[in-house]
């Protein structure tokens, strides 16, 4: 993955979300990466305890900000091509998707839904 340049445009997976960036500069084993697009919104509630909601802190996840700069592993990256898309629009496709994900009806799916509701009213308003 050394191949990758600054200034490229990559897709990046950081915890649970999936992300298209521009590397800023090589830190060794990671990139230092700034946020272009979401493409996967991050997953709510426990990750040690997936499904969960009882006896678990139930985690609200945000996806990384627009040019937010993150250190991402160099395994978790792939060169992106095509057109990036505006951030505020690709915000709201990817936490479409993710509430689509969670239509069967039980307590782990209301709790994440609640949380991806909650960050709608935060980023949009």
């Amino acid at each position: 993955m050394s191949s990758l340049q600054p200034e490229e445009l990559v897709t990046a997976h950081y915890k649970t979300g999936k992300y298209i960036g521009e590397i800023v500069e090589d830190r060794g084993s990671a990139y230092l990466v700034k946020i272009l697009a979401v493409l996967s919104h991050p997953q709510q509630g426990d990750l040690h305890n997936p499904g969960q909601t009882e006896n678990v802190f139930f985690h609200q996840r945000k996806a990384l900000s627009h040019n937010e700069k993150a250190n991402i592993s160099k395994s978790s990256l792939k060169p992106f091509e095509g057109e990036v898309p505006s951030y505020m629009d690709s915000l709201k496709t990817a936490l479409q998707k993710r509430k689509e994900k969670l239509q069967e009806d039980n307590e782990f799916n209301q709790k994440a839904r609640a949380q991806l509701e909650d960050l709608e009213q935060q980023y949009f308003g």
